[in-house]
């Protein structure tokens, strides 16, 4: 205790003198002896496992949050990159949707181009295709000048007749309806009859053709302007089949409707006056 308090009672200066004396003596001896270093050699053999095994908790730790942090990290960019695609095909999705309706809205204006007087673009907002109805409903009513008994027709075709009207939708039957009836003529040679509707929305029947009929598979039935409810000329249906019974007087004949009852989006209401430019091949002429 006491050698100690002299230590400490001893100037720096003095301290500093005492501990290059001792330092210096035994660096001339590790320069010039092999004993110390051999020794080095031997502590550092001894120790350096003690030292490997005292880190090993903080470089598990180490690698453990780096793989934490790294996982996290990719699992952020996976994310992203999903949402990325997510939205690419949305945007896709969004592109063919505009594609179609534009080369549908094409068709429609190219129709439309071809009618005389006034007609008017409308959008189906609910659908009704039911065995014993066949009914669309659109979004001009009214106050857009709808009327019942107008013609509605698509790019292809009669459609049907609007049967109700609000002022802003209307109602619209179409010629598959069980109940409604149109009077058509064969584009062919004229024969004028009356075209049914079945309540399927593929078929159309011809009921009151006797089996002497000039009528064809593949004829083209247009609207015959007949009783005023449909301007002239217009394509409502192709003759799918013909059955004749030699017990029956008359024909079954089946026809498929040309329009897309099914199909369209947009559909287009015209006014009394438009006689139809529009022709529609037979299956056998194409």
């Amino acid at each position: 205790m006491r050698h100690a308090r002299a230590a400490q009672a001893l100037p720096p200066i003095v301290r500093i003198l005492l501990a290059v004396a001792v330092s210096i003596p035994l660096m001339v001896i590790d320069q010039r002896s092999h004993y110390l270093r051999e020794i080095r050699s031997i502590l550092s053999t001894v120790i350096y496992p003690i030292q490997y095994v005292a880190s090993l908790p903080q470089k598990v730790g180490t690698g453990v949050g780096e793989f934490f942090t790294s996982h996290q990290v990719y699992q952020q960019e996976n994310k992203k990159l999903r949402l990325k695609v997510l939205k690419l095909k949305a945007a896709q999705l969004k592109y063919d949707a505009l594609l179609a309706e534009n080369a549908r809205l094409r068709a429609l204006f190219k129709a439309a181009a071809k009618v005389a007087d006034k007609a008017l673009i409308a959008e189906l907002i609910e659908v009704n295709l039911e065995p014993f109805t066949q009914k669309l409903l659109v979004d001009k009513g009214g106050r857009n000048g709808v009327f019942v008994g107008q013609a509605v027709i698509d790019a292809n075709g009669i459609m049907g007749q609007i049967t109700g009207i609000s002022p802003s939708t209307s109602t619209v039957t179409l010629v598959t309806d069980p109940g409604h009836a149109i009077p058509v003529q064969v584009q062919r040679n004229g024969l004028r009859t009356v075209l049914f509707g079945t309540g399927a929305t593929n078929k159309l029947s011809l009921p009151h053709l006797t089996a002497t009929s000039d009528i064809k598979t593949g004829d083209v039935l247009i609207t015959s302007g007949m009783a005023g409810r449909f301007p002239a000329g217009y394509p409502v249906a192709r003759v799918e089949s013909i059955t004749s019974d030699a017990n029956e007087s008359f024909l079954e004949i089946v026809a498929l409707p040309v329009a897309r009852l099914n199909h369209s989006k947009e559909v287009l209401l015209i006014w009394p006056g438009s006689e139809a430019t529009v022709s529609v091949k037979r299956e056998d002429e194409k």
